[in-house]
């Protein structure tokens, strides 16, 4: 998985301006990564500092400890999310935000409360919504 990814970066030109409307643009996988339920939730939740994986996962409720897992490393591979190994016994592992993934997470915090504050307008839309 890691190889294929390795080799995709590797043939990607730099000259390239980003544009994530393009269909093979390397930007899309990435602001799947951060967009997907999980991978927003995650990079929210550690704005609150180092967090273990545990506790994360206690944050983030309903995730599955795969579905974490497997967030937590895409996110850790786009250079979001830094994760430490502390050598201790049992090995204690703590994740943080890396300055881009702090600032990607900032206005996805910003993205939630307005989603949040405009609850009762969603829900009378959803009421009201009718297939024709």
């Amino acid at each position: 998985m890691d190889s294929q990814f390795g080799a995709a970066a590797e043939s990607v030109d730099p000259t390239l301006e980003a544009d994530v409307f393009v269909k093979n643009c390397t930007s899309r996988p990435v602001l799947q990564n951060v967009a997907g339920r999980w991978g927003t939730l995650a990079l929210v939740a550690l704005r609150a500092g180092p967090i273990r994986f545990s506790a994360l996962r206690r944050r983030v409720d309903g995730v599955s400890e795969r579905m974490l897992s497997q967030t937590l490393q895409a996110l850790e591979r786009d250079g979001m999310v830094h994760r430490e190994v502390h050598e201790t016994i049992p090995p204690k592992v703590e994740y943080t935000l890396t300055e881009l993934g702090a600032q990607v997470a900032e206005h996805l915090e910003t993205l939630i409360h307005l989603i949040e504050a405009n609850m009762p307008t969603i829900h009378q839309a959803q009421a009201s919504y009718r297939r024709d």
